[in-house]
């Protein structure tokens, strides 16, 4: 062999090695595409579903709480829906120990809230999908008023509208 291959073959071989530790990660490196891919999945637990069937089901509530639409709201509610945690109020219908949801929101002016918190970004909360979504986040001590919506035999249902 003569020098000039031999240099070949040292400088190709060098440049192969070259190209395989390119490829290779630093271990910053390894724990920042960890710590990337740890993120993107914590953060897409918390997103809203691209569920067609519930952004349509929010859509129309939005609507209907727009216009006040006391009967489409009803029908969109779960039969125990909560509206007050202390004391604790719940349904649809005036008893004897709550004047109703209707009229409950009338009284406290909670209509534009109301409407203010369903326009949030909504994300799963356990079996609820909640808004806003600082609710879902147990480290903000979120304690202002949020909304709950739930699935009840495969159908999207309001669940709750409260504070506290």
């Amino acid at each position: 062999m003569t020098d000039v291959s031999l240099m070949r073959i040292l400088i190709t071989s060098l440049l192969a090695l070259g190209f395989v530790f390119a490829g290779c990660q630093t271990p910053s490196q390894k724990e920042k595409t960890k710590q990337a891919a740890l993120k993107k999945k914590a953060k897409a637990n918390l997103r809203e579903p691209e569920d067609v069937d519930f952004q349509a089901f929010v859509g129309r509530l939005r609507k209907a709480v727009a216009k006040r639409d006391l009967e489409t709201i009803k029908s969109m509610m779960t039969e125990n829906f909560g509206y007050k945690l202390e004391p604790r109020m719940e349904g649809t219908e005036p008893s004897a120990n709550s004047p109703g949801v209707f009229q409950y929101w009338d009284q406290e002016n909670l209509w534009p809230e109301l409407d203010g918190i369903l326009s949030e970004r909504f994300v799963k909360k356990g079996s609820f999908m909640v808004a806003p979504a600082q609710f879902a986040d147990p480290s903000l001590n979120y304690d202002g008023y949020r909304v709950g919506i739930a699935r009840v035999r495969g159908s999207w249902k309001f669940a709750y509208f409260v504070n506290g």
